[in-house]
């Protein structure tokens, strides 16, 4: 992974955004569960009527609050609302917002309160309105209000005619009941008692009736008890007002009790109280409800659509990002492999196979991209997405976040136990697609011979039995793999299904609301989705990390051809190439493959190489420009060892024509080009010329912009080899060599063309290695090899008399006219 991070780290400030947009796109996912619950909770089950004080009430309502608060509540109250009169100019202002003001007094919130302060507000109300409900259920089981009810009545009579209670100004709490009131026909309807008229005052009937209006009394209050338990949706604030003059007969010690209860058991049930008290505030002020609920959930409707847009908008751009970074990883990677495998040597080649190196830098660096890619947006936002998932579920209901835990505990286990089964087979994926694709490069490049054999069934075995490895390595890791979904899904359900169970009975407790619950769902839900995107790339990482080593271990192999740190420069490179004693062995061989070798080639001079098969002829040709260092002695150009010069130097005084015709795809003149870049019309025809190739290339309509296939393959064997020639004649080196590049060429071609490349490098040191002698008996030199060793050195005519194994070539091949 240090080579991931190695190729992020231009991309850091890319990288870094990505991670600023994910969380903000994680922020938004999340967010849209709670605004369901608003939705649902607020919108819905609240009418749209959020939580805390009230921004107006009528007098009566804040006279019936402030019976329910301690002193200190009771002064926070009268400083945070402003009374509005219905005579006053004030209640012009409010009249389109609380209809009410025009009748009757109302206090309306104060604007500009601080957040401490609203808060502090806030909790009043909510003590409150949660202090009138307990006590409300309180009284009814201890009968406190029948008792204050048969009081007043009984007040009533001893009093006689009259109001039975004075009205309370707005706003204000009345002190004490005076004396002389009698009960009105409204306040009959609320205690359940009965006016008594001065014609039955102290009768018997009058007693009987005195009896009865305790009666009725009783059973009222009682009826008024279990309308308070079952909640306050439908009550007529009007007859929950007339309860004040009741409540100020109760012991103050009892309303005292209420409020302690309500601030020690600050509960859900507390606030959905104060929202309906809240509600009843509004309908009495002439508020549209339906209004209020329809405004809020277009609010929050709203607000969810554009959290969403955002998400999406994220969404993308961490999407572009992300490819756009993969993209130029996968680049440079490519880039840098094929740099490497370029500056390789022979030895390099010998260590990894073509098809390995064509893996490389192909399915594994797609497989590096890919983690790039898929990494940078679930890497980092699935971990988001968990973590700030279980926040905020345990948010909505600590008592069901362990229903969280156990599945998280779960999913990690079965994550552990997949990849446990499934690593090693990650690890041969890469090997066996190594396997599949050097079978088909033997396959297609040797397609001729294995035709010629008639051996198609045994190929077709080989290649089936690559394919059907790779193939089952991958079904096992996909099955494996695979039944990780069915898991998380059995998993997400089974949790959604104890969500709902463990979830339904805290809502018949009143302990969690509708809207928390699905909200928790949807946490639940993302959580396990944020797991299962954990595990996709534990499924990627494996593998990814295979490719990467892999791809390390190209860039990091230590080449063994060199430059010097600071290499020596011929200011002007005549050709004289000098071999000192030289010996080589490839690596891991026991023997030597060349042994001291040594003999001067000089500029204007043939030198050619010539002995049995094996020999050793082009592993020599191959340490001039450097494919391979000498084990032991020395190479000198112009006197000048080549391990001294820049590799660039030493082969750009070079003109090389490999064994084997090698052509790129392109034109001729593309070809030719190759080593010449700025090589004009007239040096690419002279090279032609020379080359015996100007009457094939004559014939071709485009001439020298005629196309060649890859590999040369729409070309002869033979034109393959004058184009090559052609194609080092372009650069003008001081120094050519010919490995055995005449070898597809007639005898007459082969004449001819030795003929001009005497005249066309009379200057020049050329290096030949032939199998013909006619090919070299002209040569001012010929070196004899046979077994690693030089046997001779000498002309034609020398090595006849002097080298057994050079003459035993020759009258293998020369009749005895042309030997004599």
């Amino acid at each position: 992974m240090k080579l991931i991070a190695k190729y992020l780290k231009p991309f850091a400030l890319v990288v870094l955004l990505c991670l600023i947009l994910l969380f903000g796109q994680a922020m938004c996912d999340l967010s849209l569960p709670n605004l369901m619950s608003d939705i649902v909770n607020v919108g819905i089950q609240q009418s749209g009527i959020e939580e805390g004080a009230p921004e107006a009430v009528s007098q009566k309502g804040m006279t019936l609050l402030k019976l329910m608060m301690d002193e200190t509540d009771q002064k926070l109250m009268e400083n945070s609302y402003v009374s509005v009169d219905p005579q006053s100019s004030e209640a012009e202002r409010f009249s389109e917002a609380y209809p009410l003001a025009h009748e009757e007094g109302i206090c309306v919130l104060k604007t500009g309160l601080s957040e401490e302060e609203q808060e502090a507000v806030d909790a009043a109300y909510g003590k409150a309105s949660y202090a009138f409900l307990l006590y409300m259920q309180q009284a009814g089981k201890n009968g406190e209000l029948e008792e204050a009810a048969k009081k007043a009545a009984l007040m009533a009579q001893q009093q006689g005619p009259g109001p039975m209670l004075t009205e309370t100004p707005a706003g204000e709490i009345p002190q004490e009941l005076p004396s002389g009131m009698e009960s009105t026909p409204g306040e009959e309807q609320a205690f359940g008692t009965e006016s008594s008229s001065p014609d039955n005052e102290g009768s018997p009937a009058g007693g009987q009736e005195a009896g009865e209006q305790e009666e009725s009394s009783a059973g009222s209050m009682n009826g008024m008890s279990f309308d308070m338990e079952n909640g306050f949706d439908e009550m007529d604030m009007s007859k929950v007002y007339q309860l004040i003059p009741l409540l100020q007969l109760v012991p103050e010690e009892s309303l005292q009790a209420a409020r302690e209860n309500a601030a020690q058991n600050q509960s859900m049930m507390g606030g959905q109280v104060g929202v309906t008290f809240k509600k009843l505030f509004y309908q009495e002020l002439g508020m549209d409800v339906n209004q209020i609920q329809s405004d809020y959930i277009w609010k929050v409707g709203l607000k969810m659509l554009g959290v969403t847009l955002l998400g999406v908008l994220a969404t993308v751009l961490v999407g572009f990002f992300a490819a756009r970074v993969a993209s130029k990883i996968g680049k440079r990677l490519r880039h840098d492999l094929f740099s490497k495998v370029e500056s390789f040597s022979n030895a390099e080649f010998d260590k990894f196979s073509t098809a390995s190196l064509i893996t490389r830098t192909t399915n594994d660096v797609q497989q590096v991209q890919m983690l790039v890619t898929m990494g940078i947006r679930m890497v980092c936002y699935a971990p988001i997405m968990g973590i700030g998932g279980i926040i905020f579920a345990v948010g909505k209901s600590v008592s069901m976040s362990w229903i969280i835990a156990v599945a998280v505990v779960v999913m990690i286990g079965l994550i552990i136990v997949a990849l446990s089964v499934a690593m090693p087979k990650f690890k041969s994926l890469q090997k066996l697609i190594d396997r599949l694709n050097l079978v088909s490069r033997e396959n297609l490049s040797g397609m001729m011979v294995v035709r010629a054999f008639g051996n198609e069934e045994y190929e077709e075995k080989r290649f089936e039995a690559s394919n059907k490895n790779l193939a089952d390595t991958n079904r096992f890791v996909q099955r494996v793999m695979s039944a990780m979904m069915p898991s998380m899904m059995f998993i997400m359900n089974v949790v959604s299904v104890v969500i709902m169970w463990v979830g339904g009975h805290a809502i018949a407790e009143s302990t969690l609301q509708i809207g928390d619950m699905m909200a928790f769902i949807q946490y639940a839900m993302q959580i396990i989705s944020s797991f299962l995107m954990i595990a996709m790339m534990f499924v990627m990482v494996p593998r990814a990390s295979v490719s990467a080593v892999r791809i390390q271990e190209v860039l990091q192999t230590e080449l063994e051809i060199r430059d010097e740190p600071k290499p020596e420069v011929l200011k002007q490179v005549k050709g004289e190439v000098e071999f000192r004693d030289v010996s080589f062995r490839y690596g891991g061989a026991e023997s030597d493959v060349l042994e001291h070798i040594s003999f001067t080639a000089k500029p204007g001079e043939t030198t050619a190489f010539i002995g049995a098969t094996g020999s050793g002829k082009s592993t020599l040709i191959n340490l001039i420009p450097r494919f391979y260092d000498v084990t032991e002695g020395e190479i000198l150009l112009d006197g000048t060892d080549i391990r001294k010069l820049s590799q660039k130097q030493l082969r750009d005084s070079i003109g090389y024509v490999p064994q084997k015709g090698i052509l790129f795809s392109g034109t001729i003149a593309s070809n030719l080009r190759y080593g010449k870049e700025e090589a004009g019309e007239a040096e690419l025809q002279k090279a032609i010329e020379v080359a015996q190739a100007s009457d094939f290339v004559g014939e071709l309509e485009e001439g020298m912009e005629g196309p060649i296939a890859q590999g040369g393959t729409n070309v002869s064997g033979g034109q393959r080899q004058r184009l090559s020639i052609a194609r080092a004649l372009v650069r003008k080196a001081p120094v050519y060599i010919f490995d055995d590049s005449f070898s597809a060429l007639d005898f007459k071609t082969d004449a001819a063309l030795r003929r001009a490349l005497k005249r066309d490098t009379s200057e020049a040191t050329v290096l030949i290695v032939a199998q013909r002698v006619s090919t070299i008996m002209h040569a001012e030199q010929i070196i004899v090899l046979d077994g690693g060793k030089m046997v001779g050195k000498g002309t034609h005519k020398e090595l006849l008399e002097s080298c057994p194994e050079y003459r035993e070539i020759a009258e293998s091949q020369l009749q005895k006219e042309e030997l004599a």
